[in-house]
């Protein structure tokens, strides 16, 4: 064994050259496609501009994030009140506590 073959034990391996990349992992997937769909209704709703920093990423431990980045109160609000809407229209599934 090599000591840079990253089959050692407790090693993480190294990745690039040939051996994949962090941004080809199932978590990665999950986050990218998290993300277009969340740009799919956000720009269904008109809002697609009032989330430009809206994008998938991983952190240092290799999970998958949306980072939605900053935006402005008026679309917290409009966000808010969405989630409001979609909440009130929502009906209880069986088994589910209604309030």
């Amino acid at each position: 064994m090599r000591p840079d073959d990253g089959s050692g034990p407790g090693e993480f391996g190294r990745l690039g050259a040939g051996d994949g990349t962090p941004l080809d992992t199932a978590e990665w997937y999950a986050a990218r496609d998290a993300t277009t769909a969340l740009r799919d209704v956000l720009t269904s709703a008109g809002l697609h501009r009032d989330f430009p920093y809206l994008r998938a990423d991983m952190n240092a431990f290799g999970l998958g994030y949306v980072d939605l980045g900053r935006i402005a109160p008026h679309t917290a609000e409009r966000v808010a009140e969405l989630l409001r809407l979609g909440l009130a229209t929502t009906a209880p599934q069986e088994g589910e506590p209604t309030t």
